[in-house]
């Protein structure tokens, strides 16, 4: 306690840390005061009821949706969308730039091109979110329970219209919120905004699962079984995120003027869950997208093959194959051997028993097929750790979805990277950081 409450008084003597944090959390406030600001017409008690009944198709799309926005969705606020029409287009002009050569060269300007890239993907936001928002009208309009319907009207012209107004200007204002955390705040504005979402759901699970403990509906080791598997899954996470596959490297002698530098010796290091969670985001919303068209269509076939709780041996092989497709895709399309190896050929340096060249980037290509594979291996069990709790337990999925997912690797990744962001103020201005001894491996 001594050592945390030393680590907290630090953070607040720095001015600008302080005045940093404090934004942040003003801001993150304003987002989840928006929470309670319903789209007039709405009756959330049926939306409630609809959402629980719902766990495939449509149901679990937004369901997806939802947990990124805190369950805005659940209340049908204005920030019902969040951030995510935001990180949409910023995963599409992320894969744009490496294809498109007018964007690279942008991206490779510096600081100048990222703002200019910035722009065009606050631009893209604007269609995104009004295409979301109007399928989330035209879903809304359908959905009825004991007779009674979502919406309070007969959805008719003017609710439409105020509706994907108010979705859409929510999502606009949650990116905006996003960005002047990222300008004046710590950290990145959208992923704490995702995290912020993901955290405030948790109070709600936990209150479930008191509710079932105390109904008698399950027994007391269950949570507690949960807890030291959540425990565990952040340890794992936190390895994995940090762990690195380190490459050594050699620079050549060089003369420079009538100094002599002498062979050095360092190493490349490569993480191992080089694709972050992106493999399972989109594995997880392609998975819904058959299954919510088969139950428009009334096609036993898709329903069959991606339905979650209907069907589950198929659903797990194709999401399985998904994630490890995602995961070798984002892998090949960020780390470039390539490329790799022509810099370290140009500067000088090579891999040890490896000659420069073709033979470098063949080795670096097998170095990152194997990264891929346990990368991919550990993505898959995490993503389907909820299904097996919930299954293996007996208690709801909502309970189990924060043992893993998208949910868990995204709290702990953003979790790390602020504790960099602010041991590093703490350090340059000479106080010691989290820990005594070490630092985290991120800002080696």
């Amino acid at each position: 306690m001594q050592r945390i409450k030393e680590v907290i008084t630090n953070i607040f003597m720095v001015p600008e840390l302080r005045r940093r944090i404090l934004f942040t959390f003003g801001m993150l406030v304003v987002f989840r005061l928006g929470y309670f600001i319903t789209v007039p017409g709405i009756d959330t008690n049926v939306v409630r009821e609809l959402m629980k009944q719902f766990s495939e198709g449509a149901g679990r799309l937004y369901g997806f949706i939802s947990l990124f926005s805190g369950g805005s969705i659940e209340n049908l606020s204005i920030f019902s969308l969040g951030i995510m029409p935001y990180i949409t287009a910023s995963i599409i002009f992320s894969l744009l730039v490496k294809v498109v050569p007018k964007l690279e060269a942008l991206a490779k300007e510096g600081p100048s091109g990222y703002r200019k890239i910035s722009q065009y993907t606050r631009l893209a936001t604007l269609p995104i979110c009004l295409f979301w928002s109007f399928s989330a009208f035209l879903w809304l309009k359908s959905l009825q329970t004991g007779g009674r319907p979502v919406i309070a009207d007969s959805g008719g012209l003017s609710f439409g219209i105020s509706a994907i107004l108010a979705f859409t200007a929510g999502a606009m204002f949650v990116m905006w919120l996003g960005e002047q955390i990222t300008e004046y705040g710590i950290g990145n504005g959208a992923s704490i905004i995702i995290m912020t979402g993901i955290i405030a759901q948790m109070p709600r699970a936990v209150m479930e699962m008191y509710t079932s403990v105390t109904a008698g509906e399950i027994n007391i080791d269950r949570p507690l079984i949960l807890l030291l598997i959540y425990i565990g899954m952040i340890i794992a996470i936190v390895y994995m995120t940090q762990a690195q596959r380190r490459i050594p490297v050699q620079y050549s002698k060089h003369i420079k003027g009538q100094s002599a530098f002498g062979v050095q010796r360092h190493f490349l290091p490569l993480k191992i869950n080089q694709a972050g969670v992106m493999p399972v985001i989109f594995a997880s919303t392609l998975m819904a997208f058959p299954d919510m068209i088969g139950r428009m269509f009334k096609s036993d076939l898709l329903i069959h093959l991606f339905s979650r709780g209907e069907s589950g041996f198929w659903y797990v092989i194709f999401y399985i194959v998904l994630i490890y497709f995602f995961t070798y895709f984002w892998t090949a399309l960020y780390f470039r051997p390539v490329e790799m190896a022509d810099s370290l050929k140009e500067w000088g340096s090579f891999v040890p028993g490896i000659r420069p060249g073709y033979d470098t980037t063949v080795y670096l290509e097998r170095i990152m097929n194997r990264i891929a594979i346990v990368g991919g291996t550990f993505l898959v069990f995490v993503a389907l750790l909820p299904n097996m709790a919930s299954y293996a337990l007996g208690v709801d999925r909502f309970v189990t979805a924060f043992l893993g997912g998208t949910g868990i690797l995204i709290v702990v990744g953003v979790g790390l990277d602020l504790a960099q962001k602010i041991e590093s103020h703490l350090l340059i201005r000479e106080y010691e950081g989290f820990l005594k001894k070490g630092r985290i491996r991120g800002r080696r």
